[in-house]
């Protein structure tokens, strides 16, 4: 049995975690923390889900970390997760983190950490997406020189960062497979006369509409044919999901910086 905690629980991902959490007889919920003198602090967990009392408040002591909790569980933005992260280093305690748009200062600071503790860090945690990654790989050594290469993706109207953490996984899985740089072939949107396609560029293409919960699509296009891989999530339960089988793998690993290929199998 694994006892987790949730950083940000009155977030929309923190919400999932603790519906998928209550769904899952593997693990449990030891603790569910808010920003300091938040309204929801007092409340129990299940009222905020909609499934009745479950016996546990929400809190903003984070100074008690480490008294319950083998793993944190983290999607917030990335300034709340940095300061979560210093906690969970001091508490020793190993940190699931699904937090993305963070810059190269910020990674640098994951790394860091990562020499402490034990941290699973990926842009997505859905099976789904991280099977696509190992497809993607396949598809660049096979088709890669001879195509096009563009990534899609749409989210909901609150995502802050574009492209998407997992269009940008997806970039770098496909450049790196092409030994390509993908800071210098990246492209993230064209207008006007733009001349011939660069045959090693990578495009981006960015959405955001209502409530798409996330949409990519890697295309590899040549004359005559193309392949689409696509992965569509219709509910932030998949993500919650694989973070939960996260944790359960992460809770008694040695320091180091994993992701979910690792937690999968898959790399």
């Amino acid at each position: 049995m694994t006892d987790i905690g949730i950083f940000g629980a009155n977030g929309r991902m923190g919400r999932a975690l603790i519906e998928a959490i209550q769904n899952d007889d593997n693990v449990t919920l030891a603790r569910a923390l808010v920003r300091e003198s938040s309204q929801w602090v007092g409340m129990d967990v299940g009222e905020v889900i909609g499934m009745g009392r479950q016996g546990l408040a929400i809190s903003d002591n984070h100074q008690a970390l480490g008294r319950d909790c083998d793993v944190m569980i983290d999607f917030s933005l990335a300034e709340g997760m940095l300061a979560h992260l210093a906690l969970c280093v001091e508490h020793k305690l190993p940190m699931v983190i699904g937090t993305t748009g963070l810059s190269e200062a910020q990674l640098l600071q994951l790394d860091d950490a990562a020499k402490s503790i034990p941290i699973v860090f990926a842009a997505n945690f859905s099976v789904g997406v991280n099977v696509m990654l190992s497809l993607l790989q396949q598809t660049a050594k096979v088709m890669g020189d001879e195509v096009d290469i563009e990534i899609w993706e749409a989210h909901h109207r609150f995502k802050r960062d574009a492209p998407s953490g997992t269009a940008m996984k997806m970039g770098q899985v496909i450049a790196d497979t092409l030994e390509r740089d993908l800071k210098q072939h990246a492209i993230y949107g064209r207008e006007g006369d733009t001349g011939p396609r660069d045959a090693k560029s990578i495009g981006f293409a960015t959405l955001r509409a209502g409530d798409i919960v996330g949409e990519h699509t890697a295309l590899f296009a040549d004359l005559g044919e193309r392949l689409e891989i696509t992965h569509k999530a219709s509910s932030r339960l998949t993500f919650a999901k694989g973070a939960i089988r996260a944790a359960a793998w992460l809770k008694d690993k040695q320091a180091g910086l994993y992701d979910m290929q690792n937690v999968l199998g898959l790399g």
